[in-house]
């Protein structure tokens, strides 16, 4: 279920909450290998299947940037922020990878609003907790803080 807030009352509201979690998201070789081409990071272990099935991992992993870099894309399937002029990422606080995702693995996203505070009139910047879930993993695969600006 998505929580959709319209104000900074609403999103304020949600200050402490655990929103929930997104569905599931296999991440491919192919998504893998656009990412590495994008970034210019053609590190054996993400591109080359093969080779990576004797590595460390006993497979090919994705980017620890390519699954921090997926939270925008799926954030929205937790929260909804509606109604602002605009909106922008405004950064990260905090960002770890404590476990690898596995090409071919399955995702999701779980958030939880850390704090809301007003920086303007009619302004708010909110921090949330993030955890990216690997499917059958003890550990996330990445625990992120990050930073919106929203300006109503």
């Amino acid at each position: 279920m998505t929580t959709t807030v319209s104000s900074i009352e609403e999103l304020t509201k949600l200050t402490g909450q655990h929103l929930g979690f997104s569905d599931w998201h296999v991440i491919d070789q192919a998504q893998v290998n656009l990412f590495a081409d994008a970034t210019g990071d053609h590190q054996w272990i993400h591109v080359d299947p093969e080779r990576a099935a004797s590595g460390p991992f006993g497979a090919a992993i994705a980017h620890g940037y390519l699954t921090l870099s997926i939270i925008p894309s799926i954030l929205h399937e937790v929260i909804r922020v509606e109604g602002f002029k605009f909106g922008v990422n405004y950064g990260c606080n905090k960002v770890r990878f404590p476990s690898p995702v596995k090409v071919g693995s399955k995702l999701r996203l779980g958030a939880a609003v850390a704090s809301v505070e007003s920086v303007g009139p009619d302004a708010a910047q909110a921090v949330l907790d993030i955890a990216i879930e690997t499917e059958g993993s003890d550990k996330p695969s990445c625990v992120a803080q990050v930073v919106y600006r929203y300006s109503w």
